[in-house]
C-alpha cells in the first residue's frame, strides 16, 4: 500500500465515521437547542428535563437510520476486503 492509497483509505474512513456520526449528533442538538430555548422561555430551570426527549429522539433517529448505517458500513467493509486482497 502506497502513501497515497493510505491517506485515502483514511479519508474514506473519517468520512464513514461523519456520515454514520451526523444524524444522531443532529438530533441531539436540535433537541437540545429547542429545549433549552423552551427552558428559557418558560423559565423552567430543571437540569433533568433534557435527557430523556434527547435520549428519544436520539433513538428515534437511529432506529431510522440503522439500514443507511449497515450498507454503508457492508460496502466499506468489501472495500477494505478487496484491499486486503490485492497483491
Amino acid at each position: 500500500m502506497t502513501g497515497a492509497e493510505t491517506i485515502d483509505f483514511a479519508r474514506e474512513s473519517i468520512w464513514l465515521l461523519l456520515m454514520l456520526a451526523a444524524p444522531g449528533m443532529l438530533t441531539a442538538l436540535v433537541v437540545g437547542v429547542a429545549i433549552g430555548l423552551l427552558q428559557a422561555l418558560t423559565q423552567i430551570q430543571e437540569m433533568t428535563l433534557v435527557f430523556v426527549p434527547k435520549i428519544l429522539a436520539i433513538f428515534l433517529v437511529l432506529l431510522i437510520a440503522l439500514p443507511f448505517a449497515g450498507s454503508a458500513m457492508a460496502t466499506y467493509m468489501d472495500g477494505v476486503a478487496q484491499r486486503i486482497a490485492q497483491p
